[in-house]
């Protein structure tokens, strides 16, 4: 696995996340030498379903997509409280027409589909949502991870060391390529 050191992850989160979700790629990533920044609507600490409680580093307001190298969306119930906040939703659609690596999982198609990025592309997600990723224009497969252009994305925690890994290698493009 190529070396991450000096990659900057966005990682975009609200209240009621997949603890998981969130926990086990930034872990994954930062052991790999890269830096998650965790983005929150505000400054208050951000508790997931289980109980995890992540602190954001920015604001929605205090970051734009250049910044980063790539962006993760977890899933549970963060991507509907996000997907309300039109900040949360231009940023995502920025980072996806940026070209840049953006990595949803579980219900993280949700902010995807209100970014309205999805037409034409092949995704996979939890299947509670798979009706309305195909209304949004996406073709929805039943794959542990899909990969589509700059979209990565995948189903459910159990997905995580596939999804982590294919983060890790999209980063790792990037990094070949601004070398």
């Amino acid at each position: 696995m190529a070396e991450l050191t000096g990659k900057r992850v966005a990682m975009l989160l609200a209240k009621d996340f997949e603890d998981v979700e969130a926990t086990d790629p930034k872990q994954y990533l930062e052991a790999r030498g890269a830096e998650v920044v965790i983005i929150g609507l505000d400054r208050e600490p951000i508790t997931g379903k289980k109980g995890t409680v992540l602190q954001p580093d920015k604001t929605i307001d205090e970051v734009t997509v250049e910044e980063f190298d790539a962006l993760i969306i977890p899933g549970g119930g963060s991507p509907e409280n996000l997907r309300i906040d039109d900040r949360a939703v231009a940023f995502t659609r920025a980072f996806v027409e940026s070209g840049k690596p953006v990595a949803a999982i579980c219900h993280g198609p949700q902010l995807l589909i209100s970014a309205d990025v999805l037409r034409g592309r092949t995704v996979t997600c939890v299947k509670k949502i798979r009706d309305d990723v195909k209304n949004a224009g996406a073709i929805y497969v039943d794959e542990a991870v899909v990969i589509d252009g700059n979209l990565i994305t995948s189903r459910v925690p159990a997905d995580l060391p596939l999804f982590d890994e294919a983060i890790a290698k999209a980063l790792a493009a990037v990094a070949a390529r601004s070398d």
